[in-house]
């Protein structure tokens, strides 16, 4: 008879172990933490919108997929299990902030308390595996930063609008809702990354020559100009001092070369990220 281990932070990391191997598995173990009422599984669909995508990618394959987007990904998925496992009784006190923030918003769903508990987890996950970055093609460390600061513009939103969105501050929590179809604008990166893995050496700037006019627009008229401010607001709404490091001089530096700075500049669609910026205004805590 096999054992079943004493307290939630144990049997989570029994059921990511298990799940590890099989990206179908990572999808219903992430799943079945929102398997509950008040309204839980609305909120599920953000998550696993992405997970699917990097399922799709190959991101997770196990001898092929990415060793680094794969331990982001089990940190998520202890993270949430272990939440529900005692939110749903079984013994133990919380082994991380980021799972106390998800116990929280499984007893108190909220988009905020999502946010709180999802970007929690994304950044323990970064920071605990930074070792592995280097394991990783050029292009595949670029998105890396793309995908973090796009979370934090989402988490703000939320919670910091007019940060976010200036003089538009008021379609802030409409936009960041992640029970919404609208927060896939910031959540997904398929409007711009390939969906191949591992990238090959193409150089960056073609990649990003292929990014559609809307998004070009928001991510260089309204989110770029953010940066500091957004890594620095992320820093103290998580409580995680080290998150205002991944930034140097209005540029991230989590896994792109400050000396590459280059790329979060860009020539084109000019008239259109000028507009943009007029329209809402100039960057505001």
């Amino acid at each position: 008879m096999s054992r079943v281990p004493a307290d939630a932070a144990a049997q989570a990391a029994e059921l990511v172990a298990a799940a590890r191997d099989d990206p179908t598995s990572r999808l219903k173990l992430a799943a079945r933490s929102y398997e509950r009422p008040r309204g839980l599984r609305a909120y599920r669909r953000a998550e696993l919108a992405f997970m699917r995508w990097q399922v799709n990618r190959g991101l997770m394959a196990p001898e092929t997929g990415s060793p680094w987007w794969r331990a982001v990904n089990e940190t998520l998925l202890h993270d949430t299990t272990e939440a529900s496992l005692l939110v749903d009784g079984v013994p133990g006190e919380p082994s991380s902030p980021a799972v106390t923030h998800w116990t929280r918003f499984l007893r108190a769903p909220s988009p905020s308390g999502w946010y709180l508990a999802h970007n929690a987890s994304i950044v323990a996950g970064y920071l605990a595996h930074r070792a592995l970055v280097e394991r990783e093609t050029a292009l595949e460390r670029f998105f890396m930063d793309v995908a973090l600061l796009r979370v934090f513009y989402a988490h703000c939103l939320l919670v910091r609008p007019g940060l976010a969105l200036g003089r538009l501050a008021r379609l802030g929590p409409l936009l960041g809702d992640p029970r919404r179809r609208g927060a896939d604008l910031f959540l997904s990166l398929s409007d711009v990354l390939p969906d191949t893995y591992p990238l090959g050496d193409e150089p960056i700037e073609k990649i990003l020559e292929g990014e559609n006019f809307l998004g070009r627009v928001f991510d260089y008229g309204v989110i770029v100009p953010r940066l500091e401010p957004l890594y620095l607001a992320a820093a103290e709404d998580l409580g995680e001092p080290r998150v205002a490091t991944l930034h140097c001089a209005d540029f991230p530096v989590y896994a792109w070369p400050y000396e590459y700075r280059h790329v979060w500049r860009t020539s084109r669609s000019l008239a259109g990220i000028a507009l943009v910026r007029a329209l809402i205004g100039p960057v505001r805590a």
